[in-house]
């Protein structure tokens, strides 16, 4: 996996969504910076999946999001990772991990016989994230932890320039939350991504986060975890953080 960027940073500028005359998001403006984790948090109903999907161009939205380089070029075109929170899949469900992630980089029909150079390709990428013995596993016979393994490998190939993970590690265990913490950390620090992650956990985002954004329609406070953490505005909307 080759490095997306180096020094740069994906601008979230004037985010604003609408449904009829209820205001769901306004002016939200975000710098998220390569080699950072920018976690968002606020209560439901602040609009971390509108934000969400403003972001991967699921809904109308004011404002735009661009990708700057150092010298504040913009790209024309940004390249976008996405884990969600979860995806159906029924237990035992034959589909492997090889046939989910070739179907998303050949345009070979999967259930032919196996391609030997995706097949290598593929396993390569997955060795990153210490996956690759489950190549030939069927999705559904995956633990929570395996899953995500296999979700972001997916949505890290080719490598974006912004990573955005829905509440990423809701039903996993500790053991598969140390180890997902792990795979972002070398992400952040060998690959110099950009990720931003929304999270109802906020010891989670205490412990992990590079910066984090509370959110509540509009940015109400972001900087540092302790910044955050105790501020005012975090207190008014969630009380002290034990």
């Amino acid at each position: 996996m080759d490095k997306a960027c180096g020094l740069h940073c994906t601008k979230i500028n004037n985010i604003g969504v609408k449904i009829g005359k209820d205001v769901i998001l306004k002016d939200v403006s975000i710098h998220i910076h390569c080699g950072e984790l920018t976690v968002i948090i606020g209560r439901n109903g602040a609009g971390k999946s509108t934000l969400l999907k403003a972001i991967l161009g699921e809904v109308e939205h004011t404002g735009d999001i661009v990708f700057m380089d150092i010298k504040d070029n913009i790209t024309k075109k940004i390249k976008i990772g996405y884990v969600p929170q979860s995806i159906n899949v029924e237990k035992h469900m034959p589909t492997t991990v090889y046939d989910l992630f070739a179907s998303g980089i050949t345009y070979k029909p999967v259930f032919l016989k196996k391609d030997k150079k995706v097949y290598k390709e593929i396993l390569d990428h997955l060795k990153i994230f210490g996956a690759e013995n489950l190549i030939d596993k069927s999705i559904g016979d995956l633990s929570g932890g395996e899953l995500q393994r296999v979700l972001i490998a997916i949505a890290t190939k080719p490598t974006p320039n912004l990573l955005v993970l829905d509440e990423p590690v809701s039903g996993i265990d500790r053991n598969g939350i140390k180890d997902f913490y792990n795979i972002i950390s070398k992400l952040k620090a060998e690959y110099d991504m950009s990720i931003i992650l929304v999270s109802h956990d906020l010891d989670l985002a205490k412990k992990y986060a590079d910066k984090v954004i509370l959110l509540d329609k509009e940015v109400i406070k972001e900087g540092t975890p302790d910044e955050v953490f105790n501020s005012l505005e975090f207190k008014n909307r969630f009380g002290e953080l034990v």
